[in-house]
């Protein structure tokens, strides 16, 4: 209650806080600081999170894509081989060369489009000095050769085969085909054709990803 002395009005005085209230006081206070700390610290996260440049940066990149563009190359020089195998006793009779272990295995005579496909194996070296040396035009260079002697003569192949496969696959064994080891030629070819033109599709996907990436370093040098 206020109290009057000599005409002045004196307040009372406030009671002194105790022990827990001072306690209570100072947790209030330490709840607000970290408060205000903790917005802080997540206006920084936001600002670090809009500065921060999106995706990996282009060397990483372009070394994913030469790894899996070697890969692919890899995959050719092993098909290379297969068909080099298959070509290998044509080869050895226009050089006057005969094996007996090979005449007896009576391989089909080769196509015409399988020494087309057998010479995308120079684009595929083409493609390796490439990626070695970092060359733009060398891999355009690639890209396009594999396409031309690459994928092109594999669907020159699948047209050429067709009438055999749908044949068999009405008729079966009564089917009146070419046939090597009990399997018709087309099947064979199909098979290959499978395995070749999903190699050469990787191969192009890693190649135009690679040349976009240095087109893009070649503007900012």
């Amino acid at each position: 209650m206020k109290q009057q002395v000599n005409g002045y009005v004196q307040e009372p005085m406030a009671a002194p806080q105790t022990e827990i209230e001072q306690e209570a006081v100072v947790q209030e206070d330490h709840q607000q600081i970290n408060s205000t700390a903790h917005v802080g610290t997540s206006e920084a996260q936001e600002f670090s999170l809009a500065i921060k440049p999106k995706g990996p940066p282009l060397f990483k990149l372009s070394a994913l894509y030469k790894s899996r563009l070697k890969t692919c190359i890899f995959l050719h020089f092993l098909l290379f081989f297969a068909m080099l195998a298959k070509l290998s006793e044509d080869i050895l009779d226009r050089m006057d060369i005969f094996i007996l272990e090979l005449e007896e295995l009576f391989i089909p005579k080769p196509m015409p489009f399988e020494y087309l496909w057998t010479g995308s194996i120079i684009f595929a070296i083409i493609g390796l000095r490439a990626l070695s040396r970092n060359r733009l035009s060398s891999l355009n260079s690639y890209a396009a050769g594999t396409v031309v002697l690459g994928i092109c003569p594999l669907l020159f192949a699948a047209i050429w085969f067709y009438s055999d496969v749908a044949e068999y696959a009405e008729k079966k064994q009564e089917a009146e085909i070419e046939k090597w080891q009990g399997i018709p030629v087309g099947l064979w070819w199909y098979g290959f054709i499978t395995v070749a033109v999903q190699v050469h599709l990787y191969s192009l996907f890693f190649a135009f990803k690679l040349i976009k990436i240095w087109r893009v370093k070649l503007k900012r040098a």
